[in-house]
């Protein structure tokens, strides 16, 4: 109970306030309450702030009174762990909803938490954290809050995939995709160890798995690792993790430069996530399809897909993925002629992806060829910008055909004996990517 005092200022009760209160609401008198080891004498102290009551006397006059010792003592119904409960439960629901999750409150509630060697709450705390970072696309903050909430040993990847998930693809996004191999293999094997029977979580982080690895060109083993995860899928899974082995088997064509044979498994993508209400992966799915196009030369089918992504992610598209719609839109205006639209698409795709350095080593690509397309010299800048972005955070198959791209150009402008070491470069590059070319990117080189 909160009382003013005189200058209207708010006065929270006292314990031996709360005594009297409740005595006196139930008709008590201070003898009454005594007990041996507890005399009246001692209750009229308590009573006047005099004394502060004992343990044992807090149990007996709560006893007493009806009431918890909890709450004689601070005026709250529940424990200090039950409210941390009730208060990390509330969050996480607000999480799940996806509605607003205060920030400060969640740093309260941890340092709560740790003072109170709450390690389980503790660790709730700090994935509550790690997700709300990742809902504003803040990937450094996921990473540092996920990574702190791991290291309780509280889950596992079968008790809160989401977790393991969320980590992963922010390691991808911050352009370290060797981190997020490393924690999918860890998460396969604890999965299979703790749940050998859970066909499905093997098959989800045996597809996150392949896509970190073909991220760093180890086609081979993304290969593998794929083989072994459809071989699973013939006990039955369900929708969502064969979109999964879809969308690992298309990133691999692409890497293989086979778009047509990527739009196919990204077709089928679509086809089951239209049978489902989330737009969200959905709208994805036609962006992948998009990019398979985009690599086939079929801009008018690419700019068909954009589209429908774009009217799918709403009204309130999160900043990574409005990001990579301008992305493909800067790449499509740039390859079709309209080099001022596609300088305007890739300017807004910059200040969307901030945080996603692969983002924008593509996004400056996108820049450079509309520029080269203008005759602007800028493009040179625009191109070293993407080539150094990309050597750090892009794909293997990125880093190699940016150089490409940029050496096609300085062939162009006549400076052959630059366009030389660049293709050099590229060919080098390309020669790390752990499966085999096509003849067609053999040719190329």
């Amino acid at each position: 109970m909160i009382k003013l005092v005189a200058d209207g200022t708010p006065h929270p009760e006292t314990v031996g306030e709360r005594l009297r209160r409740l005595r006196l609401e139930r008709g008590l008198s201070q003898r009454d309450l005594a007990a041996p080891g507890v005399s009246y004498a001692y209750i009229s102290r308590i009573e006047a702030g005099a004394r502060r009551p004992s343990v044992k006397a807090l149990r007996m006059l709560a006893r007493k009174l009806g009431v918890t010792p909890g709450y004689l003592e601070t005026g709250s119904e529940i424990d200090d762990a039950s409210a941390r409960e009730l208060r990390l439960s509330e969050a996480e629901l607000r999480l799940r909803l996806d509605a607003e999750v205060s920030v400060d409150e969640l740093e309260e509630l941890l340092a709560d938490a740790l003072a109170a060697a709450d390690t389980a709450a503790a660790a709730r705390a700090q994935i509550a954290l790690g997700l709300a970072a990742s809902n504003r696309s803040d990937h450094p903050e996921t990473i540092r809050h996920l990574e702190a909430a791991l290291e309780h040993g509280f889950i596992n990847p079968v008790s809160r995939p989401d977790v393991y998930v969320t980590l992963g693809r922010a390691y991808a996004a911050r352009g370290t995709p060797r981190r997020a191999v490393e924690l999918f293999e860890r998460a396969l094997a604890e999965a299979a160890a703790v749940a050998p029977e859970d066909v499905g979580a093997r098959v989800r982080f045996s597809s996150f798995l392949s896509f970190a690895l073909t991220d760093l060109g180890e086609l081979a083993r993304a290969r593998a690792v794929v083989g072994e995860a459809l071989a699973e899928t013939e006990q039955g899974v369900d929708p969502y993790t064969r979109v999964r082995l879809h969308w690992s088997l298309g990133r691999l064509s692409l890497e293989q430069s086979k778009p047509l044979v990527a739009l196919e498994s990204f077709r089928r993508a679509v086809s089951l996530l239209e049978a489902t209400e989330d737009t969200l992966h959905l709208a994805r799915a036609h962006l992948n399809c998009a990019h398979a196009l985009v690599d086939a030369a079929d801009l008018a089918g690419a700019w068909a897909h954009i589209d429908h992504a774009e009217r799918l992610l709403g009204t309130r598209p999160s900043d990574d993925d409005l990001a990579v719609v301008r992305r493909m839109q800067a790449t499509c205006a740039a390859r079709g002629g309209d080099f001022e639209a596609a300088e305007r698409y890739a300017n807004e795709g910059l200040i969307l992806a901030s945080e996603l350095p692969n983002e924008q080593g593509q996004l400056w690509w996108a820049i450079a060829e509309a520029r080269a397309g203008a005759g602007d010299p800028a493009a040179d800048d625009a191109f070293r910008q993407a080539v150094e972005l990309l050597s750090e955070h892009g794909t293997v198959r990125e880093y190699a055909n940016v150089l490409r791209a940029y050496g096609r150009h300085l062939r162009e402008v006549g400076r052959e004996r630059e366009a030389l070491d660049v293709y050099e470069r590229a060919a080098n590059v390309a020669s790390n990517l752990q499966g085999e070319p096509s003849t067609a990117e053999r040719a190329d080189w």
